[in-house]
């Protein structure tokens, strides 16, 4: 039996061996991609079983009023801050590395198995920290959450607009008429969902201004949005006003649904359980589409987050227009 044991364990890590170094020779952006996909799973996994677990730890279970719901936020922020500093520590040695003709180059391109060991202890030393420490990045985290909204704007442009730019090169009336549907179509889906949004979130009788506040705001964001993309100065194009539309509607959905399932003005606390799945499986989509793309983006682009000197970057791209 341990022989079979031990031949299954050299297998597994043959595997392992074999699968990162064919992603390094294709490309290092789809292993960190890949990395922070298995970081998102298992914060998710975490999330559903380990509050049993983190009850057995002194140091994070210091007090008998500690919810469910608190154990499950203590699990997905050790597992944050384990990604923050294994990604943040990397960054750092690997400033001002344009090229492959740099020693640090290896680093990024290689080591996998070491990488992975390293992401993979700090991740677990995160469970041996004190919760003052844990809570403190859960308050920085905050407003990194907030700076990642703006930057999934940023690269939700850039794709909306390279999907613009695709359609008018064809130079092709259907394509032109395909490019007015699918805005009117984007549009008639954000306002859509924005009025279903009042009917959730506003439920009648109650004074909800806070809430109306948002919905308000973004139904006005949508016009706004039109009105610059169609300004003859701006030159722009309204599927990505469209589209950020959308992502306006989505982004207050997500902050509404987050409400107390004790507010009156949370309509969906019913059915709390399945907002919430829904919620987080959306967000975990937007989340990995967001960084896979920009990782990709990175490398075949010379005006999104790649250096111009860098061996790898294009010269087909524009620069995004905003």
């Amino acid at each position: 039996m341990s022989c079979l044991a031990s031949c299954c364990a050299s297998l597994t890590c043959g595997i392992c061996t074999s699968v990162a170094s064919s992603i390094t020779k294709r490309s290092a952006r789809l292993g960190y991609c890949g990395l922070f996909g298995v970081s998102l799973v298992l914060s998710w996994i975490l999330r559903e079983v380990a509050s049993p677990l983190l009850k057995q730890f002194s140091w994070i279970n210091t007090s008998d009023d500690l919810s469910k719901e608190w154990f499950q936020i203590q699990a997905v922020l050790r597992v944050s801050m384990g990604n923050f500093l294994f990604f943040g520590i990397l960054s750092l040695i690997l400033i001002g590395v344009k090229d492959q003709n740099d020693r640090r180059d290896a680093l990024h391109h290689g080591g996998w198995i070491a990488k992975m060991v390293v992401w993979a202890l700090l991740v677990i030393l995160m469970f041996f920290l004190p919760n003052v420490f844990i809570n403190i990045y859960g308050v920085l985290s905050k407003f990194g959450a907030g700076l990642f909204l703006l930057v999934q704007v940023l690269i939700l442009l850039d794709a909306t607009h390279s999907w613009n730019d695709s359609w008018v090169a064809k130079d092709e009336h259907k394509w032109y008429l395909a490019l007015l549907a699918v805005s009117v179509a984007c549009y008639l889906a954000a306002f859509t969902f924005t009025g279903i949004l009042f009917i959730w979130f506003n439920p009648s009788g109650q004074n909800c201004g806070l809430n109306v506040f948002f919905l308000v705001t973004t139904i006005i964001l949508g016009f706004v949005f039109a009105v610059i993309a169609l300004h003859p100065q701006v030159n722009g194009s309204l599927l990505p006003a469209s589209v950020i539309s959308i992502y306006c509607a989505y982004v207050c959905y997500t902050g509404l649904s987050s409400e107390p399932r004790g507010y009156v003005c949370n309509g969906l606390h019913n059915k709390s359980k399945v907002v919430s799945t829904s919620t987080l499986v959306l967000g975990m989509l937007t989340t990995v589409l967001s960084v896979l793309y920009s990782a990709l983006r990175a490398g075949s682009s010379t005006t999104f987050l790649s250096p111009p000197s860098s061996p790898r970057a294009g010269t087909k791209i524009g620069a995004i227009s905003f």
